[in-house]
């Protein structure tokens, strides 16, 4: 009796197995599935996994990180926004009012924040101040004071070749104070050519990419093309194929905001923001993007451990004991350090730190050079913000790309590395309040990305 049972199961296996062969059996992928099937487990280049971010973000970090930055410090962002296109000419501006920015009046600016945007602390400042008389002081005293004030813009040339980004000069009157609260990043209208031409450049032309290499779905190849392009993109570096996924993840962190944030009313009465799955899933299911969503959210994975490295690295520069997040209200701004420095603990604990030391290793003056050409490469890309025809679009490609550049310098700065931690805080390594507010603010738009997949995933269970 056990034998015959035993042969009945058999049978039924092998006709179920059969039937499903044909297809008959298998349910139909949800939407879901075809956005995050591939997202999940290890990520290339990196010894964690999406399941770990996902916990750390969503339940530990996000929340403390969101109230950091709606404390006035991060909030109020200094921009240029009316900077020439240094690339073309022909920019059509949007006219859409969502493409709007409203600056800030100068007198909802803190004065602490107006007064000293690019210190800490008025110990900070004196600091400073006893620095560059050393600097002076170390200079050959023959020299007449316009030498000595060459040799002064010499160091802070110095200083800036630290830079991954094209910095606005804060001081142009044409640079004004933006509540980032007040403007936030969300779908605007801006599409069409002309914002297909700003990726376009940046993927053509800055990311080491030849010509001859079509990258997936820019001119509706299909799969024999995409499998030449990740071909070559694994031929290439370590440090090269990283460059593409960090802008590859940023593009993709850029369009899960637009999609979480889309206009789903707009009458005279008010307006309704909300999740567009729709939108959601033409930029990133696997059908829909002929496999190429799922890569582009792992990419968003890739640039969230990177962010999140150099926060865990710069820790000591914020533990000095003269460092404020400085807006002139003393209470407020030590209750926004103690939290600052709790963040940046919890992230020190995180336990899959993505290791910046597989960089620019190897040759010395190989590694010099490829260094060079990424940080170039970079600023470019941060120069190109200036020619997106949006200016609520404008004002976050600055932001974000500025606080990805932050991120690399951190990283890959030779006197944050000579310095820290091993030897104690140093004052050679420095940042300004636009570069902190952009780490901050850049990682949180990243981290905003991770929290909101979670969204998606519920809201896509049962779309087919």
């Amino acid at each position: 009796m056990g034998r015959a049972w035993g042969l009945l199961v058999g049978l039924l296996g092998v006709v179920w197995l059969l039937r499903l062969g044909h297809g008959e059996e298998r349910r139909p992928e949800t939407a879901a599935q075809r956005c995050f099937c591939q997202v999940s487990g290890y990520l290339d280049d990196c010894t964690c996994d999406v399941e770990t971010i996902d916990k750390f973000n969503n339940y530990r970090l996000f929340p403390r990180l969101q109230k950091l930055l709606e404390s006035d410090y991060f909030r109020y962002y200094k921009v240029n926004l009316k900077k020439p296109c240094p690339f073309w000419n022909d920019i059509n501006q949007c006219g859409r009012r969502d493409c709007a920015v409203k600056p800030c009046h100068s007198d909802e600016v803190p004065d602490g924040i107006k007064s000293a945007s690019y210190k800490y602390s008025e110990e900070a400042n004196r600091i400073e101040e006893c620095e560059q008389a050393e600097r002076l002081g170390a200079v050959d005293e023959s020299l007449s004071e316009e030498t000595q004030k060459a040799v002064l813009q010499w160091t802070k040339h110095d200083d800036s070749s630290d830079s991954f980004c094209e910095v606005d000069d804060i001081q142009s009157p044409d640079a004004e104070y933006v509540d980032l609260l007040l403007n936030p990043e969300r779908y605007t209208g801006y599409k069409g050519p002309d914002a297909w031409r700003i990726w376009s450049v940046i993927y053509e032309e800055n990311c080491f990419k030849p010509q001859t290499i079509q990258r997936p779905l820019a001119s509706g190849q299909g799969k024999s093309k995409e499998n030449t392009f990740y071909s070559w993109l694994e031929g290439l570096c370590v440090e090269k194929r990283a460059f593409y996924r960090l802008i590859s993840g940023l593009h993709a962190s850029i369009n899960v905001h637009l999609s979480a944030r889309y206009l789903l009313q707009d009458t005279w009465l008010e307006k309704k923001w909300g999740h567009n799955v729709t939108e959601f899933q033409q930029r990133f299911d696997g059908v829909l993007t002929e496999g190429e969503g799922p890569r582009r959210l792992k990419n968003l994975y890739f640039l969230y451990l990177i962010e999140l490295r150099a926060l865990s690295k710069v820790l000591p520069f914020f533990e000095r004991p003269d460092f404020q997040l400085f807006t002139g209200n003393k209470v407020q701004d030590a209750e926004n350090k103690a939290l600052l420095l709790e963040i940046l603990h919890e992230i020190k604990s995180f336990p899959l730190h993505f290791d910046e030391n597989s960089f620019f290793a190897g040759d010395k003056n190989e590694a010099h050079k490829l260094k060079e050409d990424f940080r170039l490469h970079f600023r470019n890309i941060s120069r190109i913000m200036d020619c997106v025809g949006c200016f609520k679009c404008r004002l976050w490609g600055k932001l974000q790309t500025q606080g990805l550049g932050t991120a690399l310098k951190i990283l890959f700065s030779e006197k944050l590395i000579a310095n820290m931690p091993e030897s104690g805080p140093s004052y050679e390594f420095q940042l300004t309040r636009q570069e902190i507010v952009s780490l901050f603010n850049a990682f949180g738009r990243i981290s905003t990305s991770v929290r909101e997949l979670e969204n998606f995933r519920h809201l896509l269970q049962n779309v087919h």
